[in-house]
């Protein structure tokens, strides 16, 4: 099996430098929009392809990175400050000379692919022209592609050395893709002998129709004939589609595509006929949460497949092991890895409903809270504070159940996430909230509560704190509690109804007072 050990970027699109490193089996892309998930894949994708076409469809103006270019503009206009882009693939060691050499950005022996996108040499003379004009006038068309192995061979889209797969489920209507998708499933099902062989008997039974069939018509036209296409364009592999019980898949609903294109592709094969590296781009999109369950079955039954995902799903995040994702942040020229999570809290948000952690590992600044009625206020307690919302200080409420803070400050620790944890004391603050998390302390956590353990919970705190408005909103009429038994009692209500009613008259209690100066710091 041949897979991705590395891919280094160099001046593509959004990233001047970048590299990422995979696992053999399975990797999750996951970041904000922009981040540059999709630009990984496709980056992946133009390398394995050896498709100048390819390149040339996108342009480079759209791929080299617009910084880079403002750059060279604001300079000297020299021919030998151009700049070059660059995408190397670093693989397995395949066994393959034709792969394996020094001819890379490390120096090193290595088999992979890379490539380069630099000024045509052959035409200096007319990128001079260019670069003497007036204005900010670039020379993309003067822009040539190059496919070179790591041994200085070139390659093309004729000789791939991997077999490869792109589903992006955002185009999956789209006629292109699904004749791509169909052509690179065919490609890898089919030997190309066989193909050879099917595409000539394909055309001669063209041929012969028009001969036995057409002639009868073409019989009674005067200087004309009706014939049947033939060329490039009109062959076997152009014609081709997949079905499933006996329904053409473009017929198919978007979900339904995105499900079988996925599943066809990852299915159990022959060893000399499996797909190496498969990338899929947000197979969230267009499914139901039944048929996600399927979709990341299938994908953890891959069968010898190094899948790269981009996803926007914890869902998919955390049921395919949080330990293979890797986190895109644009700040930095490399991703960060949760490979040091421990089995146990990766096993955890697997098997945990309703969780937040995309939201959490994308965050920089995290409240974390254990309750719904903490989750209610915080935000307003927030508010009364500092004047604004806590979107504008970078900061998210996360409500968390009380069992899990450990799971997710290990992540934060791992991250270093800055994180404010926010629990009641429940009778005892030295056990519960200071020994407790001995093993996770770190500079960018800190636990709050209450340290007078007779104030046990965040509705004793806010009634304590907040009596006379409490007693006003929770006494007389039908309420036969106590104001401070009916908040215990009534936790999610009573805390719709201070928000509702009193948000702008509400006391913050010393210990949530201290968790937001800390986070807001």
């Amino acid at each position: 099996m041949t897979y991705i050990l590395k891919t280094k970027i160099k001046n593509f699109k959004k990233f001047r430098e970048y590299e990422v490193q995979f696992d053999p089996k399975r990797n999750i892309l996951i970041g904000d929009n922009e981040a540059g998930k999709s630009t990984i894949l496709t980056a992946i994708e133009l390398v394995l392809s050896g498709s100048r076409s390819k390149v040339d469809s996108l342009g480079i103006e759209a791929l080299l990175n617009v910084s880079v270019v403002s750059e060279f503009l604001a300079g000297e206009k020299s021919i030998d400050r151009l700049p070059s882009l660059h995408i190397e693939l670093f693989l397995n060691e395949t066994d393959n000379p034709d792969l394996n050499g020094r001819n890379n950005s490390d120096g090193i022996y290595a088999d992979g692919l890379q490539l380069i996108c630099e000024p045509n040499e052959e035409l200096s003379a007319e990128i001079r022209q260019v670069l003497d004009t007036e204005g900010d006038n670039f020379p993309f068309e003067f822009y040539v592609a190059k496919f070179i192995t790591f041994n200085g061979d070139a390659y093309s889209s004729y000789r791939k050395f991997l077999r490869f797969l792109s589903i992006d489920s955002t185009q999956i209507n789209n006629e292109y893709a699904n004749s791509q998708y169909v052509k690179a499933m065919y490609e890898a099902t089919v030997e190309q002998p066989v193909r050879y062989s099917l595409m000539n008997e394909y055309r001669q039974q063209k041929s012969a129709f028009r001969d036995t069939q057409l002639n009868v018509i073409n019989d009674d036209l005067e200087g004309y004939d009706f014939a049947i296409r033939s060329g490039s364009k009109f062959n076997l592999e152009t014609d081709l589609t997949l079905t499933e019980e006996g329904i053409p898949i473009e017929n198919r609903g978007k979900g339904k595509q995105c499900f079988i294109k996925t599943a066809f592709a990852l299915r159990e094969r022959d060893e000399g006929k499996r797909i190496d590296v498969l990338l899929l781009e947000e197979p969230e999109n267009h499914l139901s949460h039944t048929s996600m369950y399927k979709l990341i079955s299938q994908v953890e039954k891959a069968h010898d497949n190094q899948v790269i995902i981009a996803t926007h799903s914890s869902l998919i995040s955390s049921r395919l092991d949080l330990r293979k994702s890797i986190l895109l942040n644009s700040a930095a020229i490399r991703p960060a890895s949760l490979t040091d999570l421990t089995r146990d809290t990766a096993k955890f948000f697997a098997k945990a409903p309703n969780h937040n952690i995309l939201e959490h590992v994308l965050s920089e600044k995290v409240i974390l809270v254990e309750g719904d009625a903490e989750y209610i206020l915080m935000e307003c307690l927030y508010e009364r504070m500092k004047g604004h919302a806590p979107s504008e200080d970078g900061v998210h409420i996360i409500s968390v159940g009380g069992t899990s803070f450990k799971r997710y400050m290990e992540v934060s620790k791992l991250l270093n996430i800055r994180t404010a944890v926010i629990r009641d004391n429940d009778s005892d603050y030295q056990k519960n909230c200071i020994d407790n998390y001995h093993d996770y302390q770190a500079d960018c956590i800190t636990v709050c509560a209450d340290p007078d353990n007779t104030r046990t919970t965040f509705e004793i705190c806010m009634y304590q704190d907040n009596k006379d408005i409490c007693d006003g909103l929770f006494s007389g009429g039908r309420i036969q509690l106590t104001p401070q038994q009916y908040m215990l009692n009534n936790k999610t209500t009573a805390a719709f109804r201070l928000l509702d009613e009193k948000a702008n008259e509400i006391t913050v209690p010393p210990y949530i007072r201290e968790a937001i100066e800390w986070i807001s710091e």
